[in-house]
């Protein structure tokens, strides 16, 4: 994989972080964003343009060349600049980990709209804007490329108290799919990978925990089956790397969990 480029969403903290760092080790040069800030009906707090640049440090740190910015991944004109900042800088791009996300609970009936929307918005129409910005650059490129979508179990099953949040995650499995027809003659693969808990800011928020009180069937569908609380952030890097490398040449359209077994529950 050396020489490639890649563009990690989300990549301030967390699973994005690790994502990013992950790639360089594996030779990529990598361009990452976060929107650094809080959103109004997300209740834990979000990352920090501190802890982006500190993720800048980390993947120069491995030896590469990393770009970077502060954006929401709903605004299409500023992952436009981005890739096209990146491509200038890096010279090419070749990978795609959208990865950013965000969370918000409450019962389907009483979320208010600008929780659907939020949630929505960022997990999947942050994710196609994502794609729609990188893709002419893959394709210009003319040597095939690998994106890889971050959803969730929630992506693969109902989860109480986050309707909107298993909606988006299902419909990146819909749009990763039918990436996957539309690039396979430019060979550009399309997949996901479905975490379950992880340990990030995130997964173990005083918010999360609060949820799995409030629903125990909740807690016992994201309680994994193998003797472990939740899975780490280099398990799904792990997957992540693996499915952009030339040894996944030939997976495309899958859909790849890294759960620890919850979605055995």
């Amino acid at each position: 994989m050396e020489g490639r480029v890649a563009l990690v969403t989300g990549a301030a903290r967390g699973q994005g972080r690790s994502h990013a760092i992950a790639l360089a080790r594996a030779g990529l040069d990598v361009a990452v964003c976060d929107l650094a800030g809080p959103l109004a009906t997300v209740p834990y707090p979000l990352g920090t343009a501190e802890e982006l640049a500190e993720t800048v440090g980390l993947v120069e740190a491995e030896g590469r060349r990393c770009v970077s910015a502060v954006l929401d991944v709903r605004d299409g004109a500023a992952l436009a600049e981005l890739v096209a900042r990146t491509v200038a800088t890096l010279g090419r791009l070749d990978t795609l980990v959208a990865n950013a996300g965000v969370i918000s609970y409450g019962a389907a009936w009483e979320l208010s709209d600008a929780q659907w929307d939020e949630v929505v918005g960022v997990n999947l129409t942050g994710v196609w804007r994502s794609c729609r910005a990188a893709v002419p650059a893959m394709l210009a490129g003319g040597e095939g490329g690998a994106i890889v979508i971050v959803t969730s179990t929630a992506a693969l099953k109902g989860l109480g108290r986050m309707a909107h949040y298993a909606a988006a995650k299902h419909g990146c499995i819909g749009l990763a799919r039918s990436l996957a027809l539309e690039l396979a003659p430019h060979r550009i693969r399309v997949n996901c990978v479905a975490p379950g808990g992880v340990r990030t800011p995130m997964g173990t928020s005083t918010q999360m925990q609060e949820a799995m009180e409030a629903d125990p069937d909740l807690a016992r569908t994201l309680t994994a089956a193998l003797p472990v609380d939740l899975v780490e952030p280099a398990d799904v890097s792990a997957a992540v790397v693996w499915l952009c490398s030339d040894a996944a040449r030939h997976v495309t359209g899958a859909v790849l969990p890294v759960d620890a077994g919850t979605l055995l529950r």
